[in-house]
């Protein structure tokens, strides 16, 4: 009853549906915050299956369609690094438009070339990244690089995204940024500003499979002091805002949810299983902290 009365409340604020997939667990770099584990996973990505793929795409789009706000519905592709999945992933991206989903990613985007951004660009109303530091010892603290130290390039993102831009005019920038013990004390203005992004999410490090790389609260609120002048694109997330705000699918096809106040994730059945919206009755999900997240540019982090 209270998803119901919820979801009432989430189309009232018009706040467009967001489904965030997580294909993979897999990922290049080894971030040391990472949540992105499912301890125990009994079958394999679905992405890896195109049958699998196109029935699990189908019964969230159903389920989410009728349910949703009156806008679209938009899939987001996650990980790990979604982009490891290669052609498999604009099959899918390109299938989930074609029955009536925005598209949108999270990557890295340590995997960008021009072909892939040709291919991407046209599929996506968003393109998301996560750019968490700059300075190369911090990337190497926080552990975003990969096996043989390789970091991002941003004067590469940088065209990467003018390319997509060109391709997609109407294609919005998303950037994440996850505040954690090593990169608190980053200045990310120049970067950000360069990149001109529709929102930058700045997020909390969330604690969910461990406490490495924690963030006090003076470290989160320096870190966003230290940004105010970006007030105009900044979404600021502490943990409480997360927790249960976040529509997630695993890379087996089952929805899963923080645990308010523990680690590790509550699961549903499979959406292959069940359905999508007998999977989703499963789960706790509040729409109205997830209203909240879509409604804001910015908030005042708690003192």
């Amino acid at each position: 009853m209270r998803q119901s009365h919820e979801r009432n409340a989430s189309r009232d604020a018009h706040s467009p549906i967001v489904i965030n997939w997580h294909v993979t667990e897999n990922c290049n770099y080894q971030c040391g915050y990472c949540y992105a584990k499912w301890p125990g996973l009994d079958r394999k990505d679905v992405i890896r299956d195109p049958t699998a793929t196109t029935a699990l795409l189908q019964s969230l789009h159903a389920h989410f369609a009728s349910a949703g706000s009156g806008s679209r519905p938009r899939l987001n592709f996650a990980g790990g690094e979604p982009l490891l999945h290669g052609r498999r992933l604009i099959s899918a991206m390109r299938f989930a438009r074609s029955i009536g989903f925005d598209v949108s990613i999270i990557t890295n985007g340590s995997l960008l070339n021009e072909r892939l951004v040709a291919d991407l660009a046209p599929e996506l109303s968003l393109l998301g990244l996560s750019i968490d530091a700059l300075a190369p010892t911090t990337l190497a603290a926080i552990g975003r690089q990969d096996r043989r130290a390789r970091q991002i390039d941003l004067d590469a993102l940088a065209r990467h995204v003018a390319q997509a831009r060109r391709i997609n005019p109407a294609l919005m920038l998303k950037i994440n940024t996850v505040v954690c013990s090593a990169n608190w004390q980053e200045d990310l203005s120049g970067a950000i500003s360069g990149l001109a992004p529709t929102r930058w999410k700045v997020l909390r490090m969330l604690p969910v499979v461990n406490r490495d790389l924690a963030v006090s609260d003076l470290q989160f609120r320096a870190f966003v002091d230290r940004h105010a002048a970006l007030e105009h694109v900044i979404s600021i997330e502490d943990n409480d805002d997360m927790v249960g705000s976040y529509i997630m699918v695993d890379p087996s096809g089952r929805f899963f949810q923080n645990r308010a106040g523990a680690s590790g994730y509550d699961y549903s059945p499979p959406i292959l299983d069940v359905g999508a919206g007998d999977a989703f009755a499963r789960i706790g999900w509040s729409a109205l902290k997830f209203a909240g997240r879509y409604a804001r540019t910015s908030s005042v982090v708690p003192a």
